[in-house]
């Protein structure tokens, strides 16, 4: 495939880069921006760029989401150009970018991309998303054209970008869910003394169960790790506090999943780096030191 639109990448991390080598290997003219020695140089170039996606981290912090690097991306897209973040946003976010930055069209495409299997993902999209802030001829012509650069899907669509951010909260809380329903079968299965791999086994061949993130152990150890997991679960659950206040029973189900996977990330050490990150060196703490008083209270 041939373009005449320059493409440009702010952010070269897994997920940046993974689109950037896509892109370049289908032939497209692309930009690489990033504070890595070999891209840095690359920042006043981003600005001639047509399209840029922004790939850059949102944190949650004990504070909150974080927004800031994204608008430090954004500040490099040139006048009447388009912005396509692929960044994980709170919904709402991509029309409050917008309005602070008029000179651009500003488009959210939420990426559903794994760390271990990035560049086949990038590859080979289950879909594309689309969401634009304000329904209107200029940015739908905008989505469009992103939509015809990116690869190849078997689903696309355009949306609103409340719509787009939704369905990357989507896909990451039915995620973390699943791996604490399954975390949550597998302590029943080591109390009843019922060897897991079988049932893993028999989970697997179930077409009615999804079973991506079926296994308990899940990667490094028990619970939902990684780069996404916990700082978006953590950003939704305080999202739904502040809007939907009177759900109570919602707001429980949300703090439980999230001080049992934060439990089972502790018993088995497991992104604890991440956790700190997200909720402060006290939750860590907390956790180990009740480790240690179970493992005394059974001597």
């Amino acid at each position: 495939m041939t373009s005449s639109l320059r493409i440009g990448f702010v952010g070269q991390g897994y997920v940046g880069g993974s689109y950037a080598n896509n892109f370049e290997s289908r032939g497209l003219d692309i930009v690489r921006y990033s504070l890595e020695p070999q891209h840095v140089g690359n920042k006043e170039k981003i600005s001639e760029c047509d399209i840029v996606f922004v790939c850059v981290p949102t944190p949650t912090t004990p504070k909150g989401f974080d927004m800031s690097i994204i608008e430090a991306g954004l500040k490099l897209v040139g006048a009447g150009k388009t912005a396509v973040i692929k960044s994980t946003l709170l919904p709402g976010t991509t029309k409050k970018l917008q309005k602070k930055f008029p000179r651009i069209t500003v488009l959210c495409s939420p990426e559903f991309l794994s760390v271990v299997s990035a560049q086949r993902d990038a590859d080979h999209p289950f879909s594309n998303i689309l969401g634009i802030s304000i329904d209107n001829a200029q940015q739908r012509a905008a989505a469009e054209a992103v939509l015809s650069v990116l690869p190849e899907a078997p689903f696309s669509t355009i949306v609103s970008s409340e719509q787009a951010e939704l369905i990357k909260y989507a896909h990451n809380v039915s995620g973390y869910m699943q791996i604490l329903t399954f975390n949550t079968l597998f302590d029943i299965a080591k109390n009843v003394r019922a060897d897991w791999a079988p049932i893993q086994e028999a989970i697997d061949a179930d077409p009615m169960v999804c079973n991506r993130y079926s296994n308990p152990i899940h990667k490094s150890g028990r619970g939902a790790g990684g780069a996404c997991f916990i700082k978006d679960m953590a950003a939704f659950s305080r999202l739904y506090r502040a809007t939907l206040g009177k759900n109570k029973t919602a707001i429980a189900l949300l703090s439980a999943a999230e001080k049992l996977n934060i439990a089972l990330l502790a018993s088995t050490e497991k992104d604890l780096d991440l956790l700190r990150g997200v909720y402060g060196n006290k939750v860590v703490s907390a956790r180990k030191a009740n480790k240690k008083s179970a493992k005394k209270s059974r001597r």
